[in-house]
């Protein structure tokens, strides 16, 4: 049975006011409540309340896992380079990889996500078909060197996650394991308190034939995702689609030069013509591991670079500057056209469709074209999905307008197939007799990050307030002051600890009654138990943390009420 959680024994120091650098709600909330403490940019000490709510959403996680019969093993963090090589990932991450040397000058890397890893311990251990399909997780620390830590423990270079990976020999079989993991996820968040959104996703440098992100609606969120108020339709803005419809260019004329001094830019031209900027096809020049490539959207569109990376992933993209227009007369800085276009690759969102027709540039200086048609005047090498989606855009799968909003992702489901497997030549003895590729899923839960995203959903004006799975207690006991109430307070607390109940008493002496009050509601336990005024009488108050009723109770009834809840 665990102790009673004694505050003038625990390592905790609240604070009134928010850090200074805090600019998200989980960030200030956990540092002024004592759960957390930063020890550097994006690297934070785990202080003990903030450890028992890691814990109580690791036990969640480690249940539900269990119970779809997962495996549980602990991998190291410190890894070989040559793992990552043979993936392709070790030049993939780039930056994020904490990169280092032994005193024998061998290249580690400190890990930020296993499957190499966990794909060489089932070619180790698995080598019939009768081995599989099997279900390996850890629940570890993770590292990426962020360019830019924020929002306290949600983005950090150091992380708490649960990564999983299902190994099947059919792809009938990754179906079913990703079904399998796709609900327990559902069962994780629920209890976890978490409200959340499934939406579609890229699978980008990850490969593989599917992907979901798990996404908790918060305005600190980082991730924007969009969902249809009329259907079931929700993605990532990354995966959103739109399907491309021809336009009839019979009636359209010939190309026509237009005379545009000084419009190098979208809007220039608009104001120019007195045409809205719809009408112009705006021409992104990007390098796509070094080869120049355009891209082509509406003019009054905005190429979603980040989107237009997952697409080419592995490939690099990345601006163009003056010195690439360098020996390329083809390439008129700010009047670049489709049409006349040699050696270079052009890609075009869907939304320029065969036989639309647009304003653009005619590739000479100062000069623009009308009636530029698609698939008449030029060629779309391929069509991607790569503007930046704007609330009001139509559901690719009923039509209504789609809307926007702010989340946090907190879990990622992919089918990999067989990429890892390539890397690696994992096969097993097939029920033929012959080698069988085997095929992946990779599944992951950012465990420190759920604590951030429950903190930003469920927080209020007064601080902290915890669903009680992952509280860490089920109830606060407050002692008001003198020693009769410190002396209730400290027995009931036994009494509720005996009947099975986690206990936080607040029996720190010199604190004043409101400074302890201030403190439970910051700390955000659900039940907040008072001895207070009436404590001669054997009667204590008992409230509410988020809804704030209050009641009072005798001993008994309090115990009773709140083993009752529990």
């Amino acid at each position: 049975m665990a102790q009673v959680q004694r505050m003038s024994r625990l390592m905790i120091k609240t604070l009134r006011d928010d850090p200074a650098d805090a600019e998200t709600l989980n960030h200030k909330l956990l540092v002024r409540a004592g759960y957390v403490r930063r020890t550097a940019a994006g690297i934070w000490s785990w202080l003990p309340l903030g450890k028992k709510v890691l814990d109580n959403i690791t036990r969640v996680v480690r249940e539900e896992m269990d119970a779809i019969g997962g495996q549980e093993v602990l991998l190291p963090a410190l890894l070989p380079k040559e793992a990552y090589d043979a993936s392709g990932r070790y030049d993939e991450y780039g930056d994020l990889l904490f990169k280092l040397k032994d005193r024998k000058g061998a290249d580690y890397l400190l890990g930020p996500t296993h499957e190499e890893i966990f794909t060489q311990v089932v070619k180790d251990m698995c080598s019939s078909y009768k081995d599989l399909p099997v279900i390996l997780y850890q629940i570890q620390t993770k590292y990426r060197d962020e360019a830019r830590p924020r929002a306290g423990v949600l983005r950090g270079r150091e992380f708490q996650m649960k990564d999983s990976y299902s190994f099947d020999t059919t792809d009938e079989g990754l179906v079913e394991s990703y079904r399998l993991h796709r609900a327990a996820y559902i069962r994780i968040f629920e209890r976890l308190g978490l409200d959340h959104r499934i939406v579609s996703a890229v699978s980008g440098a990850m490969g593989g034939s599917a992907s979901e992100e798990f996404l908790a609606p918060a305005p600190a969120g980082e991730d924007t995702f969009v969902d249809c108020p009329n259907c079931d339709y929700a993605a990532n803005t990354e995966a959103v689609t739109f399907k491309a419809t021809p336009a009839d260019a019979s009636a359209t004329g010939a190309v026509e030069e237009l005379d545009t001094p000084d419009t190098p830019t979208i809007e220039t031209l608009a104001a120019h013509l007195g045409v809205q900027a719809s009408a112009t096809l705006k021409n992104l020049l990007v390098k796509v591991d070094g080869e120049i490539v355009a891209v082509g959207v509406p003019g009054d569109r905005e190429v979603d670079l980040g989107k237009l990376g997952e697409h080419l992933a592995p490939a690099v993209v990345e601006l163009v500057t003056a010195e690439d227009f360098v020996g390329r007369p083809d390439l008129v800085r700010g009047y670049v056209g489709p049409q006349g276009l040699e050696k270079v690759r052009y890609i075009a969102d869907p939304r320029i469709a065969a036989g639309t027709a647009w304003i653009t540039g005619a590739n000479k200086e100062g000069k623009h074209a009308r009636n530029v048609v698609a698939g008449r005047d030029f060629e779309v090498d391929d069509y991607l999905d790569v503007v930046v989606v704007e609330a009001g855009d139509p559901c690719p799968k009923c039509g209504t307008g789609l809307q926007l909003d702010r989340a946090i992702e907190i879990g990622h489901i992919f089918q990999l197939g067989r990429k890892f497997a390539d890397a690696f030549q994992l096969d097993v003895l097939g029920q033929q007799g012959k080698p069988v590729r085997v095929t992946m899923g990779s599944y992951g839960i950012g465990v420190s990050r759920a604590v951030a995203a429950l903190a930003e959903q469920t927080a209020d004006d007064k601080g902290l307030c915890w669903p009680r799975e992952i509280a860490p207690a089920d109830v606060h006991v407050v002692a008001a002051g003198k020693a009769l109430q410190t002396e209730l307070a400290l027995d009931v607390s036994e009494k509720l600890n005996a009947a099975g109940l986690r206990v936080l008493v607040d029996d720190r002496p010199g604190i004043s009654p409101g400074v302890k009050f201030t403190d439970s509601e910051l700390i955000g336990v659900p039940k907040i138990l008072v001895a207070g005024r009436r404590s001669a009488e054997g009667v204590l108050e008992l409230k509410d943390r988020r809804t704030g009723e209050r009641e009072e109770l005798t001993v008994d009834e309090a115990i009773a009420r709140l083993t009752e809840q529990g």
